[in-house]
């Protein structure tokens, strides 16, 4: 980026020392509390990489003649692309870029101009438009965008979102991993008519301020802006918006505003003390940076753990039921059932059709002791499911698991195994469905249906232990526990013993899990998952201060160690 930004700005004041105002833009860009929501969620690494690739392509076609006579420029572009789509507006930006810095020599023609740049740019908007349709090509049939609502509404309600990015950059002050915004339904709407309005000031800004030299890079920055955020504008998708869409279009702001900040300073007669004196001006540009670099600090301590984060988005997007049922899972995983209850039942009243609302409703009621309870919301899930699957085509395979679940642990078995054929119908590689349905089989002795439904398990995955368990071992677990008894004694290693304490914890023998575990201790002292098994044995004793001691050794060798995580909390809240 910043080999990027310095060319842009060289390019529009030769001679002028330049590279302070790159760097300053570059460490705005590497501070910004928005970026922190797209390098903290995982599933946006497709954002990060399709970013990076695009700026690598701009920079060496602007930085290196060998690369630009070769095309190599465009290697970035089609790896950025494999990543997300979005970085084919590389081509349209490369348009902007030699309009506004690479005009025809001797010519001034509208016309002249528009075939030196097609010239120019032709064979990277054909690369741009082949890597589109290639992905597209790639796509499953079965892959939807996600979004619910009608493109008309989609799109009406983009021009303010847009707005919000732009105001978000200056002030992200409202960050929140899972915003509750819904589409607009009428275009007389005071936020829709915000929105056409700075979609409309952004378009002429762009126009005015391409014409004048020393503006060019606040074109440029704009541009890419606008262009970066034009395919999530224009495809409808299950949230209007989202913070970490900013990663992208901010690569353009931040060249923009930070040009426009460096003339400001070099022709406003009231800013010339700080032309002067650039001590002070270092001063206030490190506690700029500093501010924003806070606000990134506290980002990333509410994306440390998934309880802060979700209880950020109750907080931020207090209308979006996901978020009131993940913070009530959270509480439910701590031991916390009345307060889960309380979120649960805030998400309902705000999606009442959602059907993991119900599945969770089902699961909190039936650890409370209310089985009518919970089955009523089990069944409520399929029906919601089941009216959604008619409209959508599409179906949710976790109502029918959980609810059979819930029937198994009823000893309903042969409603359990019906739900499951249905299961199977909907997704056959629901593995978890699978462990359940031999679960039953080997408890109702049914050793025939037990091996075939495990051989229809190795079928979908075929080194998966827990079904190669139940083919060899149908009756029970004890030939394998002595399998995995040879195994270590033969093959010590810290992985053997640490497979055989978990045999002996699903056994129900707790001291030999916990022998087993620190005979791979004393291989591999940092195990945390040895210490984990420890800890999951003193829990099924009630030993809590021996869990609480054993998960913390867990967790002080891997933090994020979230297995380790619950059983502490499980732990201090028996304790509690």
């Amino acid at each position: 980026m910043f080999f990027l930004i310095r060319t842009v700005f060289s390019l529009t004041l030769p001679g002028t020392s330049v590279s302070v105002t790159a760097l300053f833009a570059t460490a705005w860009y590497l501070l910004h509390p928005a970026n922190a929501e797209t390098i903290n969620y995982i599933i946006s690494r497709s954002d990060t990489l399709s970013t990076l690739f695009v700026v690598i392509a701009f920079m060496l076609y602007a930085c290196s003649p060998f690369c630009r006579r070769y095309f190599l420029y465009l290697i970035p572009v089609a790896l950025g692309t494999l990543a997300k789509p979005t970085a084919v507006m590389f081509g349209p930006m490369l348009a902007v870029y030699v309009f506004l810095f690479e005009e025809s020599p001797g010519d001034e023609k509208l016309f002249t101009r528009i075939r030196h740049i097609l010239i120019k740019t032709t064979p990277a908007l054909l690369f741009c438009i082949g890597c589109y349709y290639f992905t597209r090509i790639m796509e499953p049939a079965t892959w939807v965008p996600g979004g619910e609502t009608s493109k008309l509404n989609y799109l009406i309600t983009q021009p303010f979102v847009l707005f919000r990015y732009f105001y978000t950059f200056f002030l992200p002050v409202d960050l929140s991993a899972d915003t509750d915004w819904k589409p607009f339904t009428s275009l007389l709407d005071i936020k829709c008519i915000i929105g056409f309005i700075f979609l409309l000031f952004l378009l002429v800004s762009i126009l005015l301020l391409s014409q004048k030299k020393v503006w060019k890079p606040v074109a440029f920055g704009l541009s890419w802006f606008f262009l970066a955020l034009l395919p999530t504008s224009l495809t409808p998708l299950a949230e209007v918006m989202n913070d970490h869409r900013m990663f992208f279009p901010y690569v353009g702001l931040v060249i923009s505003v930070s040009w426009t900040a460096f003339i400001l300073l070099r022709k406003l007669p009231f800013l010339a003390p700080l032309r002067m004196h650039k001590d002070v001006l270092g001063i206030v540009c490190f506690l700029f940076l500093g501010a924003y670099a806070f606000g990134t600090h506290e980002r990333n301590v509410v994306w440390h753990d998934e309880e802060r984060l979700w209880k950020d988005v109750t907080i931020k997007s207090p209308e979006n039921g996901r978020g009131q049922m993940n913070y009530g899972l959270n509480l439910m995983q701590k031991g916390d059932y009345a307060g889960a209850e309380i979120y649960f039942k805030k998400g309902l009243e705000l999606w009442p059709y959602y059907s993991y609302l119900h599945i969770n409703m089902g699961v909190l009621k039936e650890a409370q002791g209310n089985p009518a309870e919970a089955e009523a919301y089990f069944k409520k899930a399929l029906a919601c499911d089941q009216a959604l699957a008619k409209e959508k085509n599409s179906a949710n395979p976790e109502c029918y698991f959980y609810y059979a679940r819930f029937l198994k642990n009823q000893n309903r078995f042969p409603e359990a195994l019906n739900l499951l054929d249905q299961l199977f119908r909907i997704s056959p590689g629901h593995l978890n469905g699978r462990y359940l349905q031999m679960e039953i089989y080997q408890q109702q002795g049914q050793s025939d249906k037990l091996k075939a439904a495990a051989q229809q398990t190795l079928q979908l995955s075929p080194n998966d232990p827990i079904a190669q368990n139940y083919l060899l071992h149908p009756a029970g677990n004890t030939s394998y526990l002595d399998a995995l008894i040879i195994k270590a004694s033969n093959q010590p290693s810290p992985e053997n013993y640490l497979e055989l304490s978990l045999a002996y914890y699903n056994a129900g023998k707790y001291a030999l899990c916990i022998t087993a575990s620190q005979e791979a201790l004393k291989l591999k002292k940092d195990f945390a998952e040895a210490w984990n098994n420890i800890g999951a044995c003193y829990g099924q004793q009630e030993n809590w201060e021996e869990e609480i001691k054993a998960c913390k050794e867990a967790l002080r060798i891997r933090p994020d160690f979230e297995l380790a995580k619950n059983n502490l909390n499980w732990a201090l809240q028996h304790k509690k």
